[in-house]
Order: C-alpha cells, then sequence, then structure tokens
C-alpha cells in the first residue's frame, strides 16, 4: 500500500506540520515532570484537543503523544509494561482526529529518544534499542498512524536503531535530529554527516532532517547545510518559536507569530519540504505560518544575513561543517520582532 505522506509529498511542494506538544499540554494542567503519554488513557479529550489545534490551524502533519513512548522511557513513570498500549491509543486518538477533518492529514507516531546512551559510550546496546523502538513502533502502527516520526536524536547509532525498529514493525518513517552544540547534535554529528548517514540506511526514511535545536536561525542554518551536502531526499525543518526565557516560574518562547511566519517561508526557501515547529510553537503561531506559505511567492534561498536580520543571530559562529572552531558570534542588526 502506498503511503499517504509519499502520496503528499509527490503531489505538494510544500506541506505543513504541527507545533509544540508539550506547551500546550502544560497549558492544559500537565504538571512538570509528569508523563504525557499516561494523559491518552486518563485524560483522552486533551490529546484530541491538542491534535485538533494543529487541524484546524492548517497542519498537514501532526504527530502523537508519545515522544517519550519508549519503554526505557515510560519506566521512570513505573508505565513500562503499558508501552503498546499507551502508544496504541495515541494513534488511535489521532486517527480519530484526522479522518474527521475532511482532508488529508497524516498521523505520524512520534517516537523520541531512549533517554539512554548508546554502546560503546553508554550501556544501550543497539539491539536493546531496536527491541524498544520496535515495541513502540507496532503500538502506533496497530493505533492507525500512517507513519512513524523519529525525532529529537543525537546519535547516528540511536537513530539507526530506530530505523530497523520502524523496518520491523513494517512502517515507512521520517527521522530528525537536534542540532544545539555550534551547529552539532549533542553527539557532535553535522548537517552533512547526518544527510551522508540517512543515505546509508537499509530502511531510509521518506524525509529527514532538524527540530528543536536552540531556535529558528540555527535550524535553517542547517538546512542550508542539508542542501548544501547535495541531497535529494525532502528536508524536515521543525524549529523552535523564538528562544526560551525562565519567566514566573515558566519557560516562555519569545518567538511571535509573525517571527514564525517568516521561519517558515525561509525554511521552504532554504530547501526544507515538511515546515512546522517545535517547542513554544502553538497554534496562532501554525495558522500565521500557514497563511504566510500560501502567499508568499517562493523566493533564492536566504543568505545567513538574511536570516539573522529576519529570526535574529546565530548561538554560534559555524554550523560545524568547516571544522574551523569557534568563531565570533554573529548578531542581528534587528533582533526577532517581538
Amino acid at each position: 500500500m502506498t503511503n499517504k505522506l509519499a502520496e503528499l509529498l509527490s503531489q505538494r511542494d510544500w506541506l505543513m506540520a504541527d507545533g509544540a506538544t508539550g506547551t500546550t499540554l502544560f497549558n492544559m494542567g500537565l504538571s512538570s515532570g509528569d508523563a504525557p503519554e499516561l494523559w491518552n488513557e486518563e485524560h483522552p479529550d486533551r490529546i484530541a484537543t491538542l491534535y485538533r489545534g494543529a487541524v484546524e490551524a492548517g497542519s498537514d502533519i501532526f504527530l502523537t503523544n508519545s515522544f517519550g513512548g519508549t519503554r526505557s522511557r515510560l519506566k521512570l513513570h513505573n508505565a513500562q509494561d503499558r508501552c503498546y498500549t499507551l502508544n496504541k491509543l495515541a494513534a488511535e486518538i489521532g486517527r480519530e482526529v484526522a479522518d474527521a477533518s475532511g482532508r488529508t492529514v497524516i498521523v505520524a507516531g512520534s517516537m523520541g529518544p531512549t533517554g539512554e546512551i548508546m554502546a560503546p559510550m553508554g550501556t544501550l546496546t543497539h539491539e536493546l534499542a531496536v527491541e524498544m523502538f520496535h515495541e513502540q513502533a507496532e503500538g502506533l502502527r496497530d493505533g492507525g498512524a500512517d507513519v512513524l516520526w523519529v525525532e529529537t536524536i543525537s546519535a547516528p547509532e540511536e537513530y539507526a536503531a530506530a530505523a530497523e525498529g520502524c523496518a520491523l514493525a513494517g512502517m515507512d518513517w521520517c527521522g530528525t535530529m537536534s542540532f544545539d552544540t555550534a551547529g552539532r547534535t549533542m553527539m557532535g554529528l553535522t548537517s552533512a554527516a547526518m544527510a551522508e548517514m540517512v543515505e546509508k540506511l537499509a530502511h531510509a526514511p521518506l524525509a529527514f532532517g532538524a527540530n528543536c535545536g536552540v531556535g529558528a536561525s540555527d535550524l535553517l542554518r542547517t538546512v542550508l547545510g542539508f542542501r548544501a551536502a547535495g541531497t535529494e531526499r525532502p528536508v524536515i525543518a521543525k524549529g523552535n518559536a523564538g528562544i526560551p526565557k525562565y519567566h514566573e516560574g515558566h519557560i516562555h518562547y519569545d518567538g511571535t507569530p509573525e517571527l514564525m511566519a517568516h521561519y517558515a517561508v525561509m525554511a521552504r526557501d532554504a530547501g526544507a519540504t515538511i515546515i512546522g515547529g517545535c517547542c513554544g510553537t502553538t497554534p496562532a503561531h501554525l495558522r500565521a505560518m500557514r497563511a504566510a506559505l500560501e502567499t508568499t511567492p517562493r523566493g533564492p534561498a536566504p543568505s545567513l544575513e538574511s536570516i539573522t536580520d529576519a529570526l535574529g543571530g546565530f548561538s554560534s559562529g559555524s554550523d560545524g561543517t568547516d571544522d574551523n572552531g569557534p568563531k565570533r558570534e554573529r548578531t542581528s542588526r534587528r533582533r526577532a520582532r517581538d
């Protein structure tokens, strides 16, 4: 059976993904330290509201509430034996919302990092990581997910294990990594290295890219790095809504809907095909992004200077691909509009 996401990718030159899961759930009452996945069982109405918020804002793809759904992450909440059930529920709620939308909306089964360090640096073996991703993938598949969505990965070994787990479940997948340390993932991978790695996987993703990280400017520089590597595979850009700031006991992101609208258009022009938001991105941001993508003509790839002018400065002077070490940070003449 042809994957519905593959069909959409063949028909459209851009698709919009969703925004933040955590931001919305915290606003609904989720407490810091609690497992969002437990709400799939305890508060399915709130999870449906989360999904509908993205769909009604114009998202073509939304991720299920299963980011921390591996056995290792659920063990922190004594819920490891409910891994399959909680993931299945996440996808079932999503399937109902997508099917009621009246258009083609992709339910993407979110699979975040295991929280363990892969061998040889840590104790998590390849075999055990594959087993954990496979278990999660089967729950998401049986709940009705159209595609699996591996996200916020730092280690290439974990990315490869997730790919194998998706293959064992017989599912197509997409996969993003988080570039948050001077243009590299926490484990040192550059955008160019990721683009090369993806093509060597036996079960390659339908699309790959970056999510989360530092801010929208850094993420766009990473997207430009993917394209500079020569990849022809669809690229995903899912950047944070500005920079996190601590205020009165809570984390807030300073990116306005206007800023995220600029980011969305720049991401498309930089070469991204699937464009969404990550931390701090609300339905209000998504509506502005959708409107901008629909009304702004495609333009040339943005320069680094134009990115900083529109979205703010980079967090480091290098994207990690030039191996020249730290450089003076770029700064914007005009900070993000907030």
